[in-house]
């Protein structure tokens, strides 16, 4: 009988095996894809030639993309959006969080807030009163515009919400106990107990950050102030070639559409690949939250 485990084990472990390079293959392809198409040549890529490997070498699509005047601008436009945008955001979900994961007792009007945050996830105004508030408050062509535009993400306070539920209340009483307070509770135990929790909605919010195009469209009207993202889509990719010489004209000829965008969809993708491997050894922690109760 133990022989006969030993092999089913085996066996078990090779079927998974097997099956999780699938899955990483399924996952990897497409990117990799991607990455071939953007260093293809033109011709290569309208032939459909391109599969595992580049075919007709060359980095022009990249030299396109980069050599815009603006396109250094626009990043830089998206890091300072992620950037602050994390903060405020971090800032504003733990602040809403802690006490709506206290006891009716200690926050009576607790369920009263948390059925508005629900009613305003499920619920909202529309584009036009949207940018009509933001007009109004004068943030067009604002950083500030693009950080506040997002708001709050209840579907993240929720999930800091159960987080926070699951603490040990002994943790809080012991805390009170000491002389502490509500304040010193939320920064000096259970904000350091939640790295887990702050990891995994902070790769959320930048990665909803960085991939948002839409409010850029909308809440800039100068190129200058449009994130990176957007500045990807409003690029022409049409060329006017009655202001190129012959040397111009023929480094435009070898440039293909498909290649321009999986180029522009490679750049957007690197600074989140860059960032993941930083926050992944709590990710696993932190997609459980609120999963275990008691």
């Amino acid at each position: 009988m133990i022989e006969n485990k030993g092999i089913g084990s085996k066996i078990f472990d090779a079927i998974n095996v097997v099956i999780l390079i699938l899955i990483t293959l399924i996952c990897i392809l497409p990117v990799w894809y991607v990455l071939c198409v953007s260093l293809s040549s033109r011709e290569a890529v309208n032939a459909g030639q391109v599969a595992l490997w580049p075919v007709g070498f060359n980095l022009l699509s990249y030299q396109k993309i980069m050599g815009e005047s603006d396109f250094f601008g626009s990043f830089l436009v998206s890091v300072k959006r992620v950037v602050l945008g994390t903060g405020v955001s971090m800032v504003c979900i733990l602040l809403a969080a802690y006490p709506l994961s206290r006891t009716k007792k200690q926050f009576p009007k607790r369920d009263i807030f948390m059925w508005i945050f629900v009613f305003c996830m499920l619920f909202n105004g529309g584009t036009v009163p949207w940018y009509v508030t933001m007009k109004n408050y004068g943030l067009m062509d604002s950083i500030w515009g693009l950080v506040l535009g997002m708001g709050l993400q209840v579907f993240n306070v929720i999930l800091a919400v159960n987080f926070f539920k699951n603490l040990p209340v002994e943790l809080e009483e012991a805390c009170f106990v000491d002389g502490g307070g509500p304040w010193r509770n939320l920064v000096s135990i259970y904000i350091p107990l939640a790295k887990p929790m702050v990891a995994t909605i902070s790769l959320f919010t930048i990665v909803q950050y960085w991939n948002e195009f839409f409010q850029g469209m909308v809440l800039s009207t100068r190129q200058s102030s449009y994130p990176l993202q957007t500045y990807i889509q409003q690029m022409v990719v049409t060329l006017d070639y009655s202001n190129m010489n012959v040397d111009q004209i023929a480094q435009a000829m070898k440039l293909n559409n498909l290649s321009l965008d999986a180029a522009k969809i490679f750049i957007a993708m690197i600074p989140v690949l860059i960032v993941y491997p930083f926050l992944q050894k709590y990710f696993v922690s932190g997609i459980t939250l609120g999963s275990v109760k008691g």
